[in-house]
């Protein structure tokens, strides 16, 4: 009896409720009017952002899912306003949001909101996989985007926001993002840790490289040698010596091959002999990271070297690859079939062979002499082949680049076409900072 009066008391004060709330069929009613302005397409855009500020977290999420639907530059203005929401799932669709609004098609592909069912539970295995997604550099992101991602980074909801928010400051390359990503690096959350190192790595500003430095220590294979992986793409000499010492100390395998890589990178002459020390490795990554640092080296007794590595029988491809970028940066760059800048260019059409082609491309095609080695090379090369070089020209921006690259924009092959004007557009962008 004495219970059965509790229950009525505590029904009495709200505190179980034996119905619906009032408000329920109005929220219900506001998300279906929601929904129809979605339909609207970018003229719904003012109407949808004034219920970015409604007390129902629900009526939010839905407002902000349409904003994203509708994709358009113009969805941006609500989008920055809605990252600033207090609600972590809110954070991560605006956040997404924003990177669709520059990549086409992310939200739907890999985008973390794909993984969101009830709540954001379900996001943490996204940060497990490495996300090589990246603008062109010829894209201009607002102004007002990057600060709103530094703010994410450093303060946003949880950790997989802050995650989330690196990941998306590294797809857009926004730079001044670069001191809270450095902020980031000291996080607890090896995920936090991860997207600013990878984010870092997509920007590329070699200031940001003394900020990695104690993270080639790490006691987390992962972060380890991802930093020590960035301090090789961001060239950072001042590091050389945290390289060595994680060289020296490392626990395996894999945090060794990351260390020789990133030494490799820098291509110091005071780490020649180390380099010929693992020519003969029976493990062909860090054979291929030897073989790598001497051709940065560009010592000329090295030659006969990697050239009897380049024609070995049974090594591995990628003990051919290194040599090959090896020999052409030793300044070898005949254009014939069977030389190594030959081979370089064949990787385009092997799935196993291809990013580490553009990587070596890349860097070598910044010699005049190699450019002109590579145009010789385009026209009687394979499409995907021509697609490869092409790419590779655009990021140089030197004017002999560009007008191999124009020679193709009115190309009889449609992809081509699409390719070197594509190339042209990035390569002029580039030209202004070509010296």
């Amino acid at each position: 009896m004495q219970r059965s009066f509790l229950v009525f008391l505590l029904v009495c004060a709200g505190v179980f409720r034996t119905s619906a709330p009032a408000n329920d069929f109005s929220s219900k009613q506001t998300i279906q009017t929601i929904r129809g302005l979605a339909k609207g397409g970018e003229t719904s855009l003012p109407a949808l952002a004034k219920y970015l500020g409604d007390r129902d977290r629900e009526i939010r999420i839905e407002a902000v899912k349409a904003i994203v639907k509708i994709d358009t530059m113009r969805s941006l203005d609500p989008l920055v306003i809605a990252v600033r929401d207090n609600d972590s799932e809110i954070q991560f669709r605006a956040i997404d949001g924003i990177v669709n609004a520059y990549v086409p098609g992310y939200v739907t592909r890999s985008s973390v909101t794909g993984y969101i069912t009830k709540g954001v539970r379900q996001v943490k295995s996204f940060f497990t996989e490495r996300n090589d997604t990246v603008v062109d550099p010829d894209v201009k992101v607002r102004p007002d985007i990057g600060p709103a991602l530094a703010e994410k980074i450093t303060g946003g909801n949880g950790m997989d926001v802050r995650s989330d928010a690196a990941l998306a400051a590294g797809i857009l390359r926004a730079s001044d993002t670069v001191p809270a990503l450095e902020q980031g690096l000291h996080s607890k959350d090896t995920d936090v840790i991860f997207e600013s190192l990878i984010a870092l790595q997509k920007i590329k500003d070699p200031a940001a490289g003394p900020s990695v430095d104690f993270l080639a220590h790490d006691l987390d294979d992962r972060v380890q040698t991802t930093a020590l992986e960035t301090l090789g793409v961001l060239r950072s000499l001042t590091s050389a010596d945290d390289i060595r010492s994680a060289f020296k100390n490392a626990r395996n395998a894999k945090v060794q091959r990351a260390a020789l890589e990133a030494l490799a990178m820098l291509g110091l002459s005071g780490d020649r002999a180390l380099f010929q020390q693992y020519l003969r490795s029976t493990d062909p990554e860090l054979r291929a990271s030897a073989l790598e640092g001497l051709g940065r080296i560009r010592e000329p007794d090295d030659y006969p070297t990697l050239q009897a590595a380049f024609n070995e029988a049974n090594a591995d491809w990628r003990v051919h690859e290194a040599a090959a970028f090896a020999m052409v940066m030793e300044g070898d760059n005949n254009p014939e079939a069977l030389g190594p800048l030959q081979y370089l260019v064949e990787g385009f059409s092997l799935k196993q062979r291809a990013n580490v082609s553009v990587a070596y491309l890349s860097e070598v095609a910044r010699k005049p002499e190699t450019r002109a080695a590579l145009g010789k090379i385009l026209p009687d090369s394979l499409k995907d082949r021509k697609i490869g070089i092409l790419n590779v020209l655009s990021g140089i921006g030197a004017p002999d680049s560009i007008q191999i690259i124009q020679g193709y924009t009115a190309d009889k092959d449609r992809d081509v076409e699409f390719a070197a004007m594509r190339a042209a557009r990035i390569a002029q962008t580039r030209s202004a900072s070509y010296n």
